[in-house]
């Protein structure tokens, strides 16, 4: 498998019309503080006294203490990331493209919109690439990472090197792949994507 210009929904949007959603059924339901358990509930209650809401992830998560915890405790530390904002989203977009979850797709490009990221910047990110050389190479090095770890050698890290692209940076794109499959592969466990459209076929 390659990864250059990864499209792994190979998605269509010309014509459609959409007239009708129909909900697609959760395979998890979400839990509310007080059905969570040990440690999940005081991470969840904890959430919904400062936010007012936990999302329909996480308090899906919450179904097991360690993956709540676990995935909170992750996402805090990816926020202190090197990788700017925008490019983070772009490689977010490419690796959700390739996972599959709209969900996650539909967060990150309205996180990217807030990044400053254009249209075109999104469309490029979700074909696994970008106009912007250095960017493209640190993309192509995420959709490796997540597609065919096996297969990286000394040629992927000094081909992002050379592109400027400090250790730091190389070592924190793992991090950002993981927390991405992380959420993705959870969310189509549990049926948390768009409702369908109807008519779409």
């Amino acid at each position: 498998m390659t990864t250059t210009g990864i499209t792994r929904t190979g998605i269509t949007t010309t014509g459609i019309t959409p007239t009708a959603t129909t909900a697609r059924p959760r395979r998890l339901p979400a839990l509310t503080p007080d059905q969570a358990q040990g440690r999940a509930r005081e991470l969840l209650a904890d959430i919904v006294e400062r936010h007012g809401s936990a999302g329909e992830m996480v308090s899906t998560m919450a179904h097991s203490p360690a993956l709540i915890e676990g995935y909170l405790s992750l996402s805090r530390a990816m926020k202190r990331v090197k990788i700017p904002r925008a490019l983070s989203e772009k490689l977010s977009l490419a690796v959700q493209e390739w996972i599959g979850c709209g969900t996650c797709r539909a967060a990150h490009e309205s996180a990217g919109r807030a990044a400053g990221l254009s249209g075109t910047d999104i469309a490029l990110a979700r074909q696994g690439t970008s106009t912007d050389p250095r960017e493209a190479a640190l993309i192509a090095l995420a959709l490796k990472v997540l597609a065919e770890p096996a297969a990286l050698g000394d040629a992927d890290i000094a081909e992002v090197r050379a592109h400027g692209w400090s250790d730091r940076v190389v070592a924190e794109v793992v991090g950002v792949v993981s927390l991405n499959l992380l959420t993705g592969a959870f969310n189509l466990l549990a049926g948390i994507q768009p409702d369908e459209e109807e008519g779409n076929g």
